[in-house]
């Protein structure tokens, strides 16, 4: 049988958990659950976001579902720590990037779907590992790093001390993975465009690099169209005219701006699902995060949840299971009879989920 982690985490999480969860059956998917703790909660009283037992259960389980995870400022971190561990240098990383570095999931897969006139459906594929959130982020300048960029005019008014640098880190080994993820999506997908988001006119070298990457890679792949494309055209045309697009894969942090606008474009957050896939972990969210100041209203959407239980049957096979998910989820958006406020409506997170539960049916 399937074993899945289930982490509903905090916030929100707990509620459209709750919600979601009984989709699993009325799809006809046989799944064990297991669930376990994570987040803020476990900040509070262990000061691990992420418990040892936690990490036990996603190593003997075939997937994990996680919910939503509080985040917070350092000095609010420190300050909701247990009496016995403040001052011990205890530093809160969250767990979404404590999943990705430990089970190396290095892509990101959002699917951007339109549910309510099937005028696109296309998928956004970002680096999960490197680019300008690979953690090379420095203040105070120094060495070869100020020797660096001391001659630009606003690091040389500024000095030293007052200037900033982040560097992009894009690696061949990086690189690659992803592109060949991304042409895979695209195969298994029936896409015939792979656009890759970049900024070649101004990132020259790393761009170029990248560049050359995609046109080796591509060779691989005779059957997928490519184009290379600046970030902000892609932002434009998404906007426009989402339909042109099969599959887009970008670099990490233009990766996140463009995930989030197609969520836009498919409706908002409450639709927007998400995979994190790497060469043998994985574990797949909604995107919404953890809206702690909606918990415990009933007013959260589930349906990126319950998109994202469809996400994870496709990952393991279950394909039938997850064609039926979304075929229920795109029946109750066009009814507009049991969708939450984001939708226009005023249905509850349960009647919302009662409603494609019932579809299903």
């Amino acid at each position: 049988m399937t074993t899945i982690a289930v982490l509903p985490g905090d916030g929100i999480g707990p509620e459209v958990t709750d919600a979601a969860l009984p989709v699993i059956a009325a799809a006809g998917l046989d799944w064990d659950l297991e669930f376990g703790d994570v987040g803020w909660s476990c900040w509070q009283t262990e000061g691990d976001p992420v418990p040892e037992r936690t990490w036990d259960l996603i190593d003997r389980t075939d997937g994990c579902l996680l919910a939503a995870i509080t985040s917070k400022p350092l000095r609010e971190a420190e300050a909701e720590l247990p009496a016995d561990l403040r001052g011990t240098d205890r530093r809160f990383v969250s767990p979404v990037i404590q999943l990705r570095q430990r089970l190396g999931l290095y892509a990101n897969l959002r699917p951007v779907t339109d549910f309510r006139d099937d005028a696109f459906a296309f998928e956004v594929v970002r680096e999960n590992t490197e680019g300008l959130y690979a953690g090379f982020d420095y203040h105070g300048l120094d060495g070869e790093l100020w020797d660096l960029v001391s001659g630009h005019p606003n690091a040389a008014a500024s000095g030293a001390a007052d200037s900033s640098v982040s560097l992009r880190l894009q690696t061949r080994v990086g690189i690659d993975r992803l592109l060949r993820f991304a042409f895979d999506r695209a195969v298994s997908g029936g896409h015939r465009l792979l656009t890759l988001a970049d900024k070649p006119n101004v990132l020259r070298q790393s761009s170029n690099f990248l560049r050359g990457r995609l046109e080796e890679i591509a060779d691989e792949y005779p059957g997928i169209d490519t184009e290379i494309a600046n970030v902000d055209a892609v932002a434009l045309w998404m906007v426009k005219s989402p339909e042109r697009f099969g599959v887009v894969v970008a670099e990490n942090m233009f990766g996140d701006i463009l995930s989030d606008l197609g969520a836009g474009v498919m409706g908002g957050l409450g639709l927007a699902s998400s995979a994190n896939i790497g060469d043998g972990g994985c574990y797949f969210e909604p995107v919404h995060g953890s809206a702690p100041k909606m918990a415990g209203a009933g007013r959260a959407n589930p349906i990126a949840m319950i998109l994202t239980i469809a996400q994870l049957a496709d990952h393991l096979g279950e394909t039938d299971s997850a064609t039926r998910i979304r075929d229920a989820v795109r029946a109750v958006i066009r009814s507009g009879t049991a969708v939450t406020y984001d939708l226009g409506g005023t249905a509850t997170t349960g009647v919302a989920a009662k409603a494609i539960i019932e579809e299903l049916s």
